[in-house]
């Protein structure tokens, strides 16, 4: 590579001092300098003729200047290379290397080392273009619309997704303000993760998704809108057909005794003359239709308490006389406590104490089939966020299908109705919390654990 080659340097005012260019040849005159003076004076001084004198005394001087120079150009020139190479590599050329580069020699190193740093700007520059193109490509093809505003709420990016729901192309979106657009309310920082939204390519309901970025070292919101009515209406038409297929079942489990005692009772009546034991029949029937009404009533009201279900009332709970006061109400079998730290969060203490009353009923209930007990504790877990775990452990024979358990109705007690623990987690999803149920392993029975934020 040529000093002169590649970008060429910025121009700075010259200092009044004298440049490092001039140093060196300065210094290269005054090193020369006294053996030309020791010289010129031998020369002048001795028997020689003006021919001769003017002739040596051009070759020295002549000699004396040609090095002094050759060393400023040794000096400056690879330090203009070096320069140039700087220069380009600030200017994003990373194709431009300097010749001379090898580990012999000082100058060639730091040669090698100014070719190794424009090879490693080359890869990390190629791989962030791949990324970026990779990252434009996603952005156009995926189905979801991507949208990004300034500070002032004016739209700066789109992809392809967002001009088909908004159906415009992207030069006459872009500089658009957020409400021109329709999307003011999804910007809101208190908007619902799901929106009902018209656009003029779509109508449907939005899964609205919001995030920051700095651009230009100013700030922009990012807005993603994702069309969740198919997926909201396949879920809401297999939840429809859960509740048919499971009501259908229970009413016909209540409706077809009832029928077939009402058909039995009419003809009893009907008959003359009546037989002896007519109204013991009677009775009994009418025994049966009313147990079986009760059931049925009992079923209906699972389904109320799973819809009425109200939203919770924070305040201050302590973790420990709850517990204590949960374990207290079981009198079929003591239930130990295991005592944690005095804990105190945000919570509906109703709404807890009726979570934890169902969970131990459950872990008594199942105890009692195989004569073991029944252990109640809390424990605080270090985390980002903390957490408060509430178990709840029983000795019993353990459930053969954990899959299933909330799923509403589904029991495994030959009497249960199987509301407990679907109300018992949406109770704890209403505190921002998890309720599992996990056999245990290798220990007999279950493992119930509820976890709250703190």
């Amino acid at each position: 590579m040529n000093g002169r080659s590649g970008p060429q340097r910025r121009r700075r005012p010259r200092d009044p001092i004298l440049s490092h260019e001039r140093r060196v040849l300065l210094q290269a005159l005054l090193t020369g300098a006294a053996g030309v003076v020791v010289s010129m004076a031998i020369l002048w001084t001795g028997d020689f003729s003006a021919k001769v004198q003017w002739t040596l005394s051009a070759i020295v001087v002549g000699a004396w200047l040609g090095f002094a120079f050759a060393v400023r150009e040794r000096v400056v020139r690879p330090l203009q290379i070096a320069s140039n190479l700087l220069a380009a590599l600030r200017e994003g050329d990373f194709s431009i290397r300097a010749r001379g580069a090898r580990h012999d020699d000082a100058l060639g190193e730091v040669m090698l080392e100014v070719n190794e740093l424009a090879e490693t700007l080359r890869q990390q520059r190629l791989g962030a273009l791949e990324a970026t193109a990779l990252l434009r490509k996603v952005m156009e093809e995926i189905d979801v619309a991507v949208f990004a505003f300034d500070g002032e709420d004016r739209l700066r990016l789109a992809n392809r997704a967002g001009e088909r729901l908004l159906a415009r192309p992207i030069e006459r979106l872009l500089g658009a303000g957020a409400a021109e657009l329709g999307l003011r309310a999804c910007l809101r920082a208190d908007a619902e993760p799901i929106l009902d939204l018209t656009f003029p390519g779509r109508t449907g309901r939005f899964e609205v998704r919001r995030g920051t970025f700095r651009q230009g070292g100013l700030a922009h919101q990012l807005l993603v809108l994702s069309d969740v009515s198919r997926a909201l209406r396949e879920e809401e038409r297999q939840a429809w057909q859960r509740l048919i297929r499971v009501m259908g079942h229970e009413l016909n489990n209540s409706l077809a005794p009832i029928r077939s005692l009402a058909g039995s009772l009419e003809q009893l009546i009907g008959r003359d003359p009546k037989p002896s034991d007519w109204e013991d029949d009677m009775r009994r029937g009418l025994e049966v239709i009313a147990t079986r009404s009760e059931s049925l009533s009992r079923f209906m009201d699972g389904y109320a308490r799973l819809a009425r279900l109200p939203p919770p009332r924070f305040q201050s709970v302590e973790v420990g006389p709850l517990v204590r006061r949960v374990a207290g109400l079981e009198t079929r079998l003591g239930v130990t406590v295991v005592p944690g730290p005095e804990t105190t969060l945000k919570a509906d203490a109703d709404q807890l104490e009726q979570l934890l009353i169902n969970l131990v009923r459950n872990g008594v209930d199942a105890a009692l089939e195989t004569g073991g007990g029944v252990r109640l504790g809390w424990r605080r877990v270090n985390g980002a966020p903390a957490t408060l775990e509430v178990f709840v452990e029983d000795d019993g024979p353990g459930v053969p299908n954990s899959s299933n358990l909330f799923v509403p109705f589904f029991t495994t007690r030959q009497h249960g109705s199987g509301i407990g623990l679907v109300l018992s987690r949406q109770i704890a999803e209403a505190h921002g919390g998890t309720l599992t149920l996990r056999n245990r392993d290798p220990e007999p029975g279950c493992r119930a654990r509820l976890r709250l934020p703190l």
